[in-house]
């Protein structure tokens, strides 16, 4: 055998070397055929539908206006709630219904387990938004552990709690905690650092001359939870807040929020969550899922995960948000069957950088339509610029669009943004459908991208055949 035919054997067999381990790598991947996709995705949701239930409220029913409370719109009416729900936990639970009227609260409402406060139409909750009223509980501020104000309504580690009807929470806030963010810079880079440093959480204080606003509403800590059919108005901050809870059902509720920061609903560290029916008008996003930030994110070590969102209208900043303070992970996220009730900035949008670590999979659009967006569809390791010298790189990988629409997307329609060190992995995008778009696709630092059906402008359409007006002879 000579030396050519010798050298030609040895490189056949490095070539068939490396396509098996290509093949046996691809075969590692998650499924990628398309039915195989959704059949994963409906099992996925059904298993996670059957882990849901809400809240179970005693049948004892305490009428509000039997412990002194007035609904003129005058009367401090917190003692005479106070005095319900002791007389409600005394009984083992039960349902505290308000009636028609408006009812001042001149500080926070703390929830206790078994309980179900139902706003009669016409039932206003009116938050008196004076500082010194909210005392420092246990919270937590943009992805770090902390003590702040307490949430005008608050619960801690507690079980079976709800608030229900078709009444409406107003957070007053106009005039306080939504002129803070100016003034809240120093404090949260304080708060940051301790962060950062593993300072212990309960020498992380922080309230007056602070600025943190405190949240509408934060259930922390807390299992078989139903927020259903009410209006929420003129947040501090976050409009609803689930930190690490377990079993949740946010239905039919109504938002008119457009102060500083009102989030629609911002489940952190939680699992088991069902979102449906909600009319969005917000002034921030309409549902952010976290899983805290950076070291505390990774400390904890709780995931936001198996999420289902369904039949949601959207309108606000961002319509479903992923991030950034995700350092804890994000996955088994399903949302179908949503739209547009106005204007929305983005779509899906998925945003980490390398300051915050942490995982994004398991991902599952179907179904979606909206406007005019300035971008449909956006997932960044980039997130504001920042962290780029940092190596706390987050892995993306699974997401699965299949039916996503917008007439128009004035910036960009498509874009994926991994890093060179961490590719954004495994993503199909079927039935993609936008009217005009500045940029169709823009992906960078991927891997295993599949796109099936794709219209990015109008359709092609039949290609013309060659005639006079080629002028091909002439060129």
């Amino acid at each position: 055998m000579n030396l050519i035919n010798l050298k030609t054997i040895i490189g056949s067999i490095a070539l068939l070397a490396a396509l098996t381990a290509q093949a046996n790598l691809t075969n590692d991947l998650p499924p990628s055929n398309a039915d195989t996709v959704e059949q994963h995705r409906v099992g996925l949701r059904d298993s996670i539908l059957a882990n849901i239930h809400g809240a179970k409220i005693s049948e004892h029913e305490f009428d509000i206006l039997n412990f002194g409370a007035k609904g003129d719109g005058v009367k401090d009416c917190l003692p005479a709630f106070r005095k319900a729900i002791a007389k409600a936990e005394k009984a083992g639970g039960g349902r505290i219904t308000v009636p028609a009227g408006t009812y001042c609260l001149r500080g926070p409402l703390t929830l206790v387990s078994n309980l179900c406060i139902d706003l009669a139409e016409g039932a206003v909750l009116r938050f008196d938004p004076s500082p010194e009223l909210y005392p420092i509980v246990n919270t937590s501020w943009e992805g770090t552990y902390l003590y702040n104000y307490s949430p005008m309504i608050y619960g801690y580690g507690l079980h079976d709690v709800a608030i229900t009807g078709k009444g409406l929470i107003d957070g007053n806030a106009m005039t306080t905690f939504a002129t803070w963010r100016k003034d809240q810079k120093p404090a949260q880079s304080r708060s940051r650092d301790m962060n950062h440093n593993n300072i212990p959480v309960s020498e992380r204080r922080f309230g007056q001359g602070d600025w943190l606003r405190p949240h509408l509403i934060q259930l922390y800590r807390c299992t078989g939870v139903t927020l259903e059919g009410v209006k929420i108005i003129n947040s501090p901050f976050w409009c609803i807040h689930l930190l690490q809870c377990e079993d949740a059902v946010c239905r039919s509720l109504r938002y008119d929020a457009k102060l500083v920061n009102n989030d629609g609903i911002d489940p952190e560290s939680s699992r088991n969550l069902l979102i449906e029916d909600i009319y969005f008008d917000n002034g921030d996003d309409n549902i952010a899922i976290k899983s805290g930030r950076d070291n505390d994110g990774w400390t904890t070590g709780i995931p936001c995960e198996n999420i289902v969102i369904r039949n949601c209208h959207f309108k606000g900043l961002h319509a479903v948000v992923i991030g950034s303070e995700m350092s804890g992970g994000v996955r088994n996220v399903i949302i179908e069957d949503c739209d547009y009730a106005g204007y929305c900035k983005r779509g899906l949008y998925v945003k980490t950088n390398p300051d915050r670590g942490g995982f994004v999979n398991g991902i599952y659009l179907n179904n979606c339509k909206f406007g005019e967006v300035e971008d449909l569809f956006y997932v960044t390791s980039q997130y504001a610029g920042e962290g780029l010298t940092s190596t706390n790189y987050s892995d993306i990988s699974d997401i699965h669009i299949n039916g996503l629409s917008c007439t128009k997307a004035s910036a960009a329609a498509l874009v994926l943004q991994g890093t060179r060190q961490r590719p954004i992995r495994n993503v199909s995008l079927n039935n993609i459908t936008v009217g005009e778009a500045r940029t169709g696709i823009s992906f960078s630092n991927t891997s295993d991208v599949r796109i099936g059906e794709c219209h990015i402008g109008p359709s092609a359409g039949v290609p013309t055949q060659v005639s006079a007006k080629d002028k091909i002879f002439e060129r």
